[in-house]
């Protein structure tokens, strides 16, 4: 076939795809390079995504000492000897990954094993890196030799450009990464997120697959065309397809029964067959079709969780704790939610909060229908739990990112403040969860006036979530990472008069400084339903926390 045929089991390759026809790539601007990536230009041609890999592969920024061809060639027989490679011990690093084969021949399988374990005695900072084997075996179908291969993998290990995220190496990260993608699946994919929470005692459990559905369940020509664009475009591409297999996922299973007693099982078959309900293209396209944060954006809330495992001493492997279990019901008392409407609203929550458990800050029952009491138990925590039982019997309720103390910026004035991680949320009579928006602030801030006498509110206060490119998303607050306070748009208002939270789709609550009344501001060029009563009386409030149980 060509030079870089020596791994390869021509047998099982779709060699009908495969174009002989001479190919060269000489662009090297990088969109016209995304653009070709994404549109699998180099897909066709064995040879030429050869070529092409090495060209982007070579042209990663690594470290000064990195290790190449020549190296692999001094230490692989130091180390191997003459020992089998399918006797070989792997490092605990790859957390006993699967070792795909895809389109490999015996002594394609046989080098995996044998670069694995020479890495691992080139990179003693590796501690957790479990989809290092799929890297291996993929890039070893466009190697002349093992040495070839050994050096293009180590690239992609030593990148030590901060902006250029390639492959977790640390248990920290891959966490991490987990959790991101969890909080990711919340806002992009409700309806597969909601069929997750319905089927799983552990929805970070499945989501901790995600890596593994990429980097090992998926067929080589799924993972090669996805290997195409990461190398152009880095581990947000990862994200796009993970998303998009779990939308695909939804589609074909909703409505059928579980083929197993785990999700996670289904979701490993369901992507080893893809073949039989999407193409390559059909599910590239549908991942470039989310409207995903900016890669800064992204590094931002990877960071937050990093910060939030750092924080609870989550640094090595160890037994999750369930999530679900952070409500537990011997321990959990509500007069307005049951312990299973309350898991359901941890499983909205982002996921490096959802570790904790819920404590009761304030109640109306307990310490009267006060706004300044409110504030005083509400402060100093973050985020909060907001939970409304009117005299109707309607249910609903907020997440609140930030601390309230932040109101005291505006003085006497009604001051704005939260992070685009703020929601609001209807239990009963149906369940809803709306998405965020931002609040306007001369609007509201005109709505302290009328206070006394209920008037409805216009639709006018609210916009829907369409944030300028040049600013960083309000899902993460920019004092968390000393940006100006002006990247944050505002989701939260309060006053010594009145509590304003912008939830989304929308909608709005309005609560009054005794507590007793309330209303709610519903955008009509939504079709969903209004959070409650556009006017109404408050029977029960309550304001929970979130108690960080792992450090007491």
């Amino acid at each position: 076939m060509d030079e870089y045929s020596r791994f390869v089991d021509w047998d099982k390759m779709d060699v009908s795809a495969q174009s002989q026809d001479t190919k060269e790539l000489t662009c090297t601007d990088f969109h016209e390079l995304k653009q070709l990536a994404r549109q699998g230009y180099w897909a066709k041609n064995h040879s030429l995504r050869a070529k092409v890999y090495h060209k982007l592969i070579n042209n990663i920024p690594c470290r000064t000492v990195t290790p190449d061809a020549n190296v692999y060639r001094d230490i692989v027989v130091k180390i191997i000897g003459k020992r089998s490679s399918s006797s070989l011990p792997l490092p605990e690093f790859v957390d006993n990954s699967l070792i795909p084969t895809y389109c490999l021949n015996a002594e394609g399988v046989g080098a995996v094993r044998k670069i694995i374990v020479c890495i691992a005695n080139q990179f003693p900072d590796i501690s957790f890196c479990p989809a290092l084997p799929s890297v291996i075996a993929l890039l070893l179908h466009y190697s002349k030799d093992e040495a070839e291969c050994f050096e293009q993998v180590c690239r992609i290990l030593a990148c030590n450009d901060p902006s250029k995220r390639l492959i977790d190496q640390t248990f920290l990260a891959f966490e991490s990464s987990c959790m991101t993608f969890g909080d990711l699946v919340n806002k992009y994919c409700q309806a597969a997120h909601k069929l997750m929470v319905a089927v799983s005692e552990d929805v970070l459990e499945v989501y901790s697959d995600w890596q593994r559905w990429l980097f090992g369940e998926l067929p080589m020509a799924y993972i090669a065309r996805v290997f195409d664009v990461f190398l152009v475009e880095g581990y947000k591409v990862l994200y796009r397809v993970a998303l998009a297999l779990l939308k695909f996922f939804h589609k074909v299973r909703a409505g059928q029964p579980m083929e197993s007693d785990s999700v996670q099982q289904d979701i490993r078959a369901f992507v080893r067959d893809i073949a039989k309900s999407v193409t390559p293209e059909r599910l590239l396209e549908k991942a470039f079709a989310i409207r995903l944060f900016s890669r800064k954006e992204i590094q931002l809330l990877q960071m937050a969780n990093e910060k939030a495992l750092q924080q609870k001493g989550i640094t090595v492997k160890q037994k999750r704790q369930n999530v679900h279990l952070a409500v537990h019901a011997e321990n959990f008392r509500s007069e307005i939610v049951s312990v299973k409407e309350m898991r359901d609203i941890w499983s909205w929550i982002p996921e490096r909060f959802a570790l904790c458990q819920p404590l009761l800050l304030f109640t109306t029952l307990e310490h009267g229908c006060s706004l300044s009491r409110f504030y005083s138990h509400s402060e100093g925590h973050e985020p909060t739990l907001l939970l409304i039982k009117t005299t109707a019997k309607e249910v609903c309720g907020a997440y609140l990112s930030t601390d309230w103390s932040e109101r005291r910026r505006g003085g006497n004035k009604l001051s704005f403040f939260g992070t685009g991680e703020c929601f609001v949320f209807r239990l009963q009579p149906e369940v809803e969860r709306y998405e965020w928006v931002i609040i306007k602030h001369p609007e509201l801030a005109s709505t302290g006036s009328d206070t006394e006498n209920h008037a409805q509110p216009a639709s006018s206060t609210l916009s829907s979530s369409s944030i300028p490119s040049d600013r960083l998303s309000p899902f993460l607050a920019a004092r968390h990472f000393n940006l100006p306070s002006k990247t944050a748009s505002m989701f939260m208002a309060g006053s010594s008069e009145c509590i304003i939270v912008g939830g989304g789709d929308g909608q709005a609550l309005y609560l009054d400084a005794d507590l007793n009344h309330g209303r709610t501001s519903h955008c009509n060029t939504f079709n969903n339903q209004p959070l409650c009563s556009e006017s109404f009386q408050i029977s029960i409030l309550e304001v929970w926390g979130f108690r960080d149980t792992m450090n007491g």
